[in-house]
């Protein structure tokens, strides 16, 4: 296993989380606008925000690539404006460290899609624990604490694991990746 970075990691990985944190813009003004509604189901839509933790070392496949796509998304949302403020960077840190652990169990080895949505989920599950503690755990009720936990965890599995490894499929079948190992496994179409 290669751990050391290339020019061209640092580049893409760099790609991806500014790319995700002009998402993330989106995402937060939707999470905002979704306000009044039942906050604990409002964690369905989270995985967003957990994407680049899984993607990134989905694609360039080195140890760390999580947590610095996460860190370099979250604080590239923190300087557009994020209503969190500075404590998207920290809530970046933690999603970043949950998903780089579901690459790291395998030693860097695996990067199939059982890999991604254990990531995925913990990214959720770290993120989870950081709202809970920062910003919910005052407001919800035992069983809103769960349902929330359950809803991002699942979102994070769902939406950053499986649309994460999806991702990285389609962009490998377009030979954007061929210089990564990862854009070297294409399937045939």
């Amino acid at each position: 296993m290669q751990t050391r970075w290339r020019t061209v990691d640092i580049v893409v990985a760099s790609i991806i989380a500014v790319a995700f944190a002009a998402v993330f813009y989106a995402w937060n003004n939707l999470w905002n606008v979704l306000d009044g509604w039942a906050l604990p189901w409002r964690a369905v839509i989270y995985g967003i925000w957990l994407v680049p933790g899984v993607l990134g070392p989905l694609v360039i496949r080195k140890p760390g690539a999580g947590l610095y796509t996460e860190m370099v998304a979250a604080s590239v949302s923190a300087l557009f404006g994020s209503s969190w403020g500075i404590m998207v960077v920290v809530s970046g840190l933690v999603q970043g460290i949950g998903g780089e652990f579901g690459f790291a169990l395998t030693g860097y080895r695996g990067y199939r899609l059982g890999n991604a949505l254990l990531a995925g989920a913990l990214a959720g599950g770290g993120a989870a624990l950081f709202d809970l503690a920062n910003y919910y755990g005052d407001v919800f009720t035992a069983t809103q604490k769960w349902t929330y936990a359950g809803l991002v965890v699942l979102s994070g599995a769902v939406v950053a694991g499986a649309g994460s490894w999806a991702l990285q499929r389609s962009l490998s079948k377009t030979g954007v990746l061929d210089r990564f190992p990862s854009g070297r496994e294409r399937v045939a179409v």
